[in-house]
């Protein structure tokens, strides 16, 4: 069984309430094609960037489930068969793992050891620098 996501478009025509019986159906459709549910997201009304069937606003749904790759096809058919979904994208989602990153550390740089200078050497210096 693989990983999906139905995310689809309902028609504001609907209520608030019809909206989300309609959700339990598609909910109940999946699960009549064997499919196990991972997560429902709440509906939610959002106003379209351009219209869709002459619709300017919808409710957006969202499902997770898993289901075997054969009753997809199945599934497919029975959303473009609903007349209240304006538009539906099913995706199928892979299962990640999270790597970790180790930090890269900068190979540290020695300091230059410095030559002592000894006071005698300082003196001479000074006085040459004073001759001149």
């Amino acid at each position: 069984m693989k990983l999906y996501e139905l995310t689809y478009l309902i028609s504001p025509n609907l209520s608030e309430e019809e909206a989300k019986s309609f959700q339990e159906d598609i909910c109940s459709l999946i699960q009549k094609q064997e499919g196990a549910l991972e997560k429902k997201e709440t509906i939610i009304k959002k106003k379209l960037s351009y219209p869709i069937q002459k619709q300017e606003t919808a409710y957006l749904a969202t499902v997770e489930f898993r289901l075997d790759p054969e009753k997809l096809k199945d599934l497919e058919k029975e959303l473009k068969s609903k007349n209240q979904i304006l538009r539906f994208l099913l995706l199928t989602k892979k299962i990640s793992e999270i790597k970790t990153i180790s930090k890269i550390s900068k190979p540290k740089l020695k300091p230059k050891p410095k030559q002592k200078v000894k006071l005698k050497e300082i003196e001479d210096k000074l006085e040459e620098i004073l001759k001149e």
